[in-house]
């Protein structure tokens, strides 16, 4: 026989056992809410920076290494399972790509990996300057920090094969201008870049050249382009500087400009051209030899390119600097008119 206290008792115990399980359970989705909510705030919570920053995350990086740099370099001390739950609540876990990123201020979590997903990196951009020799150019593209350097130790035809230049000398066949490069590209792939577009640069422009211009080829255009370059220091001149060469040209007469000689005499030229520099023959000296330098002597821009296919028309054949600072030139039609113009050039050196 059941007694009735024993009775009583059953339903009691079960009650205490609902309300322990119904705490529990609140206590576990008070957990769970506190969690989320704390989640929620890591994910938009801008990361601990003072300045911009920029991170490299290498290739073949794992996500947790990811984590640790960020941890390391004390952006972020929330643990790792939050960036994972957060990669995957933003369905980019697969998608994270290695490169150089930028982080501003404000940057959050979930900004970041959407940089990340999206290969948001870093752009860094080098100029290459009209009138640059190639010599200048590789100079400068060492000092590029973050370039990865291939051209070390290969010498200019080397150079030229691996862009599929054709001649061993690859002076001129780079366009000037800005190119933008990515952590992990090289000083050679540059250059690459830059061949590709002074290509189609000349390409594009060599069908519309005027009728009689002295140049036959492309690369006498370039070989041209360059030495107008490198006499221009006005840029409305440089037309008129390429009709003066063009008429020589074209009568036979020889170039006679003293920035080839110059790029003849390489690294023994000390910033003076002399007489004597004049007179002793090289491949480049267009005072004792007839016709274009057997190379460029520089890399020439756009302008320069369009000058010697569309120059000036006129009678001069000869030009002076006009030496009051302003760089630019007196043109003459005649050598007794540019012997006056030379003099009156020395008289204002000499005030100077």
């Amino acid at each position: 026989m059941i007694m009735p206290d024993r009775i009583a008792s059953i339903p009691a115990g079960g009650a205490r056992l609902k309300i322990l399980l119904l705490l529990v359970l609140l206590g576990l989705g008070l957990a769970c809410w506190l969690a989320w909510r704390d989640f929620q705030r890591f994910a938009d919570a801008p990361l601990a920076l003072q300045e911009s920053e920029l991170i490299d995350f290498p290739r073949g990086a794992s996500f947790s290494s990811i984590v640790d740099e960020m941890r390391s370099r004390q952006f972020s001390n929330e643990p790792q399972v939050y960036w994972k739950l957060l990669s995957r609540q933003m369905q980019v876990a697969s998608r994270l790509q290695a490169g150089e990123y930028r982080l501003e201020p404000g940057t959050t979590p979930r900004q970041l990996m959407s940089m990340l997903a999206q290969g948001k990196v870093v752009q860094h951009h080098f100029t290459i300057v009209e009138g640059w020799t190639f010599r200048q150019l590789r100079l400068a593209l060492a000092k590029e920090a973050g370039l990865k350097q291939e051209l070390p130790g290969l010498d200019a035809a080397t150079v030229a094969h691996r862009l599929g230049i054709e001649t061993d000398n690859p002076e001129g066949w780079f366009l000037p201008e800005t190119y933008a490069w990515v952590r992990g590209d090289s000083d050679l792939g540059v250059l690459r870049h830059a061949h590709e577009a002074m290509q189609r640069a000349l390409e594009q422009r060599w069908p519309g050249r005027d009728p009689g211009v002295p140049v036959k080829s492309i690369y006498e255009a370039l070989i041209l382009a360059s030495i107008v370059e490198k006499e221009t220091g006005v840029d409305s001149e440089r037309a008129q500087i390429a009709g003066v060469f063009s008429r020589r040209m074209q009568i036979g007469m020889r170039l006679q400009t003293d920035p080839s000689v110059v790029y003849g005499l390489g690294e023994t030229y000390d910033g003076n051209i002399r007489r004597r520099d004049l007179d002793t023959d090289t491949p480049y000296n267009t005072y004792t030899r007839g016709g274009l330098p057997p190379t460029p002597i520089a890399l020439p821009g756009l302008a320069a390119i369009d000058a010697v296919l569309h120059p000036a028309a006129g009678n001069a054949l000869y030009f002076v600097a006009l030496g009051d600072g302003s760089g630019r030139h007196e043109f003459s039609n005649s050598l007794d008119e540019h012997n006056r113009a030379v003099r009156r050039y020395l008289i204002r050196r000499k005030q100077q």
